[in-house]
């Protein structure tokens, strides 16, 4: 098992995308403070393409419907 899929089957950084989309709606956070609350909530992942694609995903998603 690559580094890749156990992250994205940690259940911290799972957690973290599940409550992506409250945390972005209730404080306006730009990707950056996201990325911050996401990697707080399991650990760092930028390094980690499909990790960080499935985040700036969400992320998008959420920041458009709030835009």
């Amino acid at each position: 098992m690559n580094k890749t899929t156990m992250l994205l089957n940690d259940s911290a950084f799972v957690s973290a995308i599940q409550g992506l989309q409250s945390f972005v709606m209730e404080t306006g956070a730009d990707i950056d403070m996201a990325y911050d609350w996401v990697a707080d909530q399991s650990r760092p992942f930028a390094g980690d393409l499909a990790a960080f694609d499935l985040f700036y995903d969400v992320y998008n998603e959420t920041f458009d419907q709030v835009a």
